[in-house]
């Protein structure tokens, strides 16, 4: 199974009122394991970058006015996610972003199923906060880097709390070197033991028939034993 663990960068938080993406980082996931390929790409969004949204990423309008267009990375972006599930923290923002910019160009927007972690996060633990700094601070992985938000190093630690979200590495736990993981058989050498007598010896048919003798009934299982001839 194929999943796209996709964040982006943006100048603000309204995608219908003039904020445009600047940022977009995705991770492939294979059977929820991080295959190595990944998506990065900065956007020059055809406007000034406001203080407030530069102090959370740190992408300045000089920095990005050389950078393409979404209308010239657009194919190589579709051509990543392809139609599969794409995993995102807090999706409708990030959705809502990439949608108008695809509206804006004249396409459609994406038709992918969407999974969002955010509520992932909620449900599992109802009432704690559920951004991806808090979700890395209880699952105990390192952040250390993330001192400003980057849509590629978030997707990275995204899909670790992802995997945790699904129950860490249970869901797919497989043997290394076993049939599943691809490796060899494991063959084990089974010893041949010879059977162990199990007949009563005589001493302990002389103690169970004393035993018998001490019910004021004799048992169905002796009646039983009788040759029918008694």
């Amino acid at each position: 199974m194929r999943e796209i663990v996709l964040d982006t960068e943006t100048t603000g938080i309204d995608a219908l009122n003039g904020d445009r993406l600047v940022e977009i980082g995705c991770v492939e996931l294979m059977n929820h394991v991080a295959t190595g390929r990944t998506y990065h790409v900065y956007l020059n969004p055809e406007r000034d970058m406001p203080e407030e949204a530069f102090r959370v990423h740190g992408l300045s309008t000089d920095f990005l006015k050389d950078k393409p267009l979404f209308s010239e990375v657009v194919a190589d972006f579709l051509e990543f996610i392809g139609q599969d599930r794409l995993v995102i923290h807090n999706a409708p923002f990030d959705m809502g972003f990439i949608n108008a910019e695809m509206t804006r160009i004249g396409m459609k927007p994406l038709r992918n199923p969407v999974l969002d972690t955010v509520q992932m996060a909620r449900k599992r633990f109802p009432g704690a906060p559920a951004s991806l700094d808090a979700l890395c601070r209880r699952f105990e992985i390192d952040n250390s880097n993330r001192t400003l938000h980057g849509a590629l190093l978030d997707s990275e630690l995204l899909a670790e709390v992802y995997l945790e979200l699904l129950g860490g590495r249970q869901p797919d736990l497989v043997l290394a070197g076993g049939p599943a993981a691809g490796g060899p058989a494991i063959v084990v050498e089974r010893v041949r033991r010879e059977p162990r007598p199990h007949a009563p010896t005589a001493e302990e048919l002389e103690a169970h028939a004393a035993f018998l003798k001490g019910f004021k009934v004799e048992p169905l299982w002796a009646a039983l034993e009788k040759p029918a001839a008694e």
